[in-house]
Formats: C-alpha cells, sequence, structure tokens
C-alpha cells in the first residue's frame, strides 16, 4: 500500500493591511511564461494581486495585430501592459490602445539586459537615457489624457553594469518622475549589459534591497515596489514591515518573478497575507470556477503539455499505463458540448509520455 501525503509550511502572520494600495503584491511580466492563460490560472488563486503582460514591443502591437496581443480575459482585473520601445509616438499609441482596451495600468521596460532587447534601443539600456524615458512617459500620458485609471509606471534596475552608485539610479526616478510617473518598480540588481545571459542577470549582480528603501526615503511620495529574490511570502512579508531597512521607511509594493511561476501555490496565501482576505483556495481544494471562456478553434491541431502530479506510484519494467484524455472536464462536462478529438503522433507532431527513472 502507498500512502501519498501533502505537506504544508507552517503558517505565516499576516502584514498589517489598514488600507492595501493598488501595488501591494503582484506578478511580474515574464516573457514567454506571462500570457493571458497564466493570467486566468494566477487570478484563480489571487484575486488581488496585480498582474501584468509579457513585454510587448510597441512594433509587436502595431504591426502583428493588435488583438493578439492585447485580448485578455475580464476577470484578469487588475491588469497592466508592460511594453517595450523607445519612440515616444509609438509607445503614445500603444497606450492609448492599452486604454481604449482596459488595462488598468501601462508599465514601461526599462530593466530588460538582453542583447536582443538593446538592439532594439530599450529595455534596460534606456537607464543611461532619462530624459529620453522622461519624454516617452510623457507621451504616455499625454496619450491617455492623465486618466488616473490607465497610471503610467516604470520598471527598471538600480543600476547599469558594475557601477553601484545611488546617485544614478536616484537621480533616474528624479527625471522620469518630474513629467509626472507616480509608480516605479524597482528590480533591485544592477543590469550587466555585456557578458551575462538574461539569466545569469537575475541571478549573479548582488541584490540590494537597502537601495530601493532609500529611493521611498529620498522621494515619500512616491509609489515604490520592489522586485526581485523574492523566493517565498516570508521575504515578501519581511520586505513590507516598515523599518524593514531604514527606520520610518516602508515600500509600497512587493512584485514576485519567477517564483510565482514556478511554485504557483503560494498565490492562494496572498488574499489572507497581504490583503486581509479571506484564502479562496486550501490545500487539495484549489478554488476553479470551471468555466471554459476560451473556445478551440475546430479543426485546428493544438499542442497540450500536460503533467501528471502528484504521483505516488512507481511502476516495475514491463508495466503498462493507461492515460484517458477527455474533451471535457470530467464530471463538470456539460453533456451537449462534449466533442470527438483526434490524437496525433507521427514525425512533424509526435506525441510522448515522460516518465522519471529512479536509479536502484
Amino acid at each position: 500500500e502507498t500512502i501519498c501525503r501533502m505537506s504544508c509550511p507552517p503558517a505565516l502572520a499576516a502584514a498589517p493591511v489598514p488600507q492595501p494600495g493598488p501595488w501591494r503584491l503582484s506578478v511580474a511580466p515574464m516573457m514567454d511564461w506571462t500570457d493571458r492563460h497564466c493570467r486566468y490560472f494566477h487570478r484563480l488563486l489571487s484575486p488581488h494581486a496585480r498582474l501584468y503582460t509579457e513585454m510587448l514591443t510597441t512594433g509587436a502591437i502595431v504591426h502583428g495585430g493588435m488583438h493578439r496581443f492585447l485580448d485578455y480575459d475580464e476577470r484578469e482585473h487588475p491588469v497592466a501592459l508592460q511594453l517595450g520601445g523607445s519612440e515616444p509616438a509609438d509607445l503614445a499609441h500603444c497606450a492609448k490602445l492599452a486604454q481604449q482596451w482596459g488595462y488598468d495600468e501601462v508599465n514601461l521596460n526599462c530593466g530588460c539586459p538582453s542583447e536582443r532587447v538593446q538592439r532594439g534601443a530599450f529595455g534596460a539600456c534606456l537607464m543611461n537615457e532619462a530624459s529620453l524615458v522622461a519624454d516617452c512617459v510623457k507621451a504616455m500620458i499625454d496619450a491617455v489624457g492623465g486618466d488616473p485609471k490607465v497610471p503610467i509606471t516604470v520598471k527598471h534596475r538600480i543600476g547599469i553594469d558594475h557601477s553601484e552608485s545611488y546617485d544614478f539610479v536616484r537621480d533616474f526616478v528624479g527625471t522620469v518622475a518630474d513629467v509626472g510617473c507616480q509608480v516605479f518598480i524597482v528590480h533591485a540588481r544592477n543590469a550587466w549589459l555585456k557578458g551575462l545571459s538574461p539569466k545569469e542577470n537575475r541571478e549573479i549582480p548582488p541584490l540590494r534591497y537597502e537601495v530601493v528603501h532609500r529611493l521611498k526615503q529620498d522621494f515619500p511620495h512616491l509609489t515604490i515596489v520592489l522586485n526581485g529574490g523574492l523566493a517565498d511570502n516570508a521575504t515578501s512579508l519581511a520586505q513590507l514591515q516598515p523599518g524593514a531597512v531604514l527606520d520610518g521607511v516602508a515600500l509600497d509594493g512587493v512584485m514576485v518573478g519567477r517564483a510565482a511561476y514556478h511554485t504557483p501555490w503560494i498565490l492562494s496565501e496572498w488574499d489572507e497575507l497581504f490583503f486581509g482576505q479571506p484564502a479562496r483556495s486550501q490545500p487539495l481544494a484549489p478554488y476553479h470556477t470551471h468555466e471554459n471562456p476560451e473556445a478551440l478553434e475546430p479543426g485546428k491541431v493544438y499542442e497540450f503539455d500536460i503533467e501528471i502530479w502528484p504521483t505516488c506510484w512507481v511502476f516495475k519494467a514491463g508495466h503498462r499505463i493507461r492515460l484517458e484524455l477527455m474533451s471535457f472536464d470530467g464530471q463538470h462536462h456539460i453533456g451537449h458540448l462534449r466533442g470527438t478529438d483526434t490524437f496525433y503522433h507521427d514525425t512533424s507532431r509526435p506525441s510522448h509520455l515522460q516518465l522519471c527513472v529512479i536509479p536502484k
């Protein structure tokens, strides 16, 4: 007999939440990850977290099909559109589209260090051109008519390459704030523009949380959100505590990146810990509306990665495994919506089942 048990981490004490602001807790924009399906999943786990699209370039939106990139599910709110670009006119056009689509925020990426992004003259390299960033932000603010329902925000690093001058990031924030930007999401690492991959840029440059807290101290009227290295809820809670790093200084929020993707269950605790609201999901009882708002296109071939988890079985050599796939959601299906599916397994569309091997 095999018994499978789920162990839960010790309960954390909720942070005081007198009046949580819009940026108290959010999921970072992550390329190829935070698409509309990922965001919808995160919303099921936490109804109050702020969600962000993956970075979308102005060129892709303007020339690649607006609906393809901008459509989202209404249940994703509050949801922000992150833009990549450095041409004020193009950014202004996309900000206006974001307003028309009903996004709750437009965020300008000034933190991505990848060489491909640098070749497009945007991302982290824009921190070297604070006046250009200010022009871009001003153009976007004007495009939405200063609408407070669509704030224009900036996500950036604390420095470029190996320089650790606080004056650099302070002056960057000051310059951009002067044109009306009120929200700065700060990845607490430098961006090394040469010699590191994007992944290494998230790990090798040291975290310096004190710089972010110092920005809040110097700009108390701005909303300052910390990003970087927040691997669990305890770390996020600690950074939100008043006086966590500097006496009398309290950050306005934290933004969680890859931990929200690799360990999404942490979001199930966010509403109770950070917003003072009861959690909707419990261990072994995740909240789900059992709705399917996005219909599949008849005749189109889709690829699905289906993870069989958790499993408590160990199969011996020669055993057979039966995998049953259905075109409906078990007992929650609606009878007349059941369909017939064709499974492909050929050279151009290979299907496979991947199992781990436990050595003797």
